[in-house]
């Protein structure tokens, strides 16, 4: 069963008819939301969800910002580790993933790709971080490794970080981009931002596994699949 219809939804489309799980991707979309009434929204989903389905294992997907120092105050993030909670108090079989920056086929203009490539495309200003970088990582990439660990049961009742070994620095996505789209972005430099700290080792063996090549051309073959 899965609860959504957004980039992760779509994903796990593989699980919409199977009831020993319950996919909760129906979360706030939009990570720099402040809007209170769009987290009061998703938490009286995930507690009615909980309620109405205690025969089934849990999913759901937290955020990887909680380890980015600019970024872990934020509303959306108090909200997504209160979620965290409450799912740790309430259910008893469950996963957590937290997930990083996804890149797939979604018209979400808030996700970090979809946000660079429509200014840049558009022309539109916008003021870029020096100092901050992203952990992207395909949405295919994310559900394999997700699903090996809902298959093969590991990490059951814990919280597990589902995101890209390496970071990436946003000059060199946008200018991936850039050059991608052979179009320079409108943009001014600001001393911003921080670099999140994820620990990936968990899943180390997992993405060993399923043969994901974490390279030095992820970035830029990630970008140019979507938007290519």
């Amino acid at each position: 069963m899965v609860l959504g219809n957004g980039l992760v939804a779509n994903g796990f489309k593989r699980y919409e008819h199977d009831d020993r799980f319950l996919i909760f991707a129906s979360g706030v979309s939009n990570s720099a939301n402040r809007e209170v009434a769009e987290f009061v929204r998703e938490q009286e989903l995930l507690e009615y969800s909980i309620r109405e389905n205690q025969h089934k294992t849990l999913v759901y997907f937290g955020t990887c910002s909680v380890y980015d120092p600019v970024l872990n105050n934020s509303p959306y993030v108090i909200h997504k580790l209160a979620m965290e909670k409450l799912i740790r108090e309430n259910h008893s079989d469950y996963f957590v993933f937290r997930i990083s920056n996804l890149a797939g086929n979604t018209s979400n203009p808030h996700t970090v790709l979809n946000f660079f490539v429509q200014h840049i495309i558009s022309g539109q200003f916008f003021y870029l971080w020096k100092n901050a970088s992203r952990n992207i990582i395909d949405m295919e990439d994310a559900f394999a490794i997700c699903d090996r660990i809902l298959q093969k049961e590991t990490f059951k009742n814990e919280i597990i970080n589902i995101a890209n070994p390496a970071n990436y620095a946003v000059t060199q996505i946008v200018g991936t981009i850039e050059k991608l789209l052979g179009k320079k972005g409108n943009y001014e430099l600001i001393e911003k931002g921080s670099n999140p700290v994820i620990n990936t080792d968990a899943i180390r063996p997992i993405i060993s596994e399923l043969g994901i090549q974490f390279d030095s051309a992820y970035l830029c073959r990630t970008i140019e699949k979507y938007f290519g």
